[in-house]
């Protein structure tokens, strides 16, 4: 995508207000890695600005464990906060900040936050009932979702500003908006209580 996407989902970003999780700021600005779509999301990562926050995805990649490491040294190079997705042993070796859960692993959450108290946890949720759960089982932030047409899910239903507006509306836990998030879509969430954005495709070179 080009410098223009990029800079605007930075500069929305910047505009959110803080939301401090286990004592530290929650990133407001994530990119969640996709090696389908994005080849290079080392590359991608070093443009972040520093306080940004990755994921790294890619289940079942066959080099999983290579591209975590690769990841979490260029997160520790800029200054971002790195979380692995579903696999907590893999982010306990290669020192990341913590594990991201699909929502259909939410079951999973307590039993990681017993093994590693000070872990940044946090899930996706694509409703009110999974944001509720996702509080109840101790989650620190929810990625909810899709909330507009992207490329990752293309056969997903788009939640659309609105329906986000109404599930934010006494939110447990920090949300952060996930799916279709770009230069051109981003300003339909001015004003919302959003602890922060997450994009793939809008964030690379």
């Amino acid at each position: 995508m080009s410098r223009t996407d990029f800079d605007a989902l930075v500069c929305f970003a910047q505009s959110l207000a803080p939301v401090k999780v286990r004592g530290q700021d929650l990133p407001r600005l994530w990119f969640f890695t996709d090696r389908a779509r994005i080849g290079d999301p080392a590359a991608v990562a070093r443009r972040l600005p520093p306080g940004s926050g990755v994921v790294l995805r890619d289940y079942g990649a066959p080099n999983r464990d290579a591209l975590a490491r690769e990841m979490a040294a260029v997160a520790a190079d800029g200054g971002l906060i790195f979380v692995v997705g579903e696999d907590a042993d893999l982010a306990r070796t290669v020192g990341a900040a913590g594990v991201h859960l699909p929502e259909r692993s939410l079951a999973r959450l307590k039993s990681i936050r017993a093994g590693w108290p000070k872990a940044l946890l946090t899930t996706s949720a694509h409703s009110r009932e999974a944001l509720l759960q996702a509080r109840r089982v101790g989650a620190d932030a929810a990625f909810i979702s899709p909330i507009f047409s992207t490329a990752s899910h293309p056969g997903a239903s788009a939640l659309g500003a609105d329906k986000l507006k109404t599930l934010l509306d006494r939110a447990p836990l920090p949300v952060i908006a996930l799916g279709g998030i770009a230069g051109k879509t981003v300003g339909a969430l001015t004003g919302l209580p959003l602890a922060g954005i997450a994009a793939i495709g809008a964030l690379s070179p």
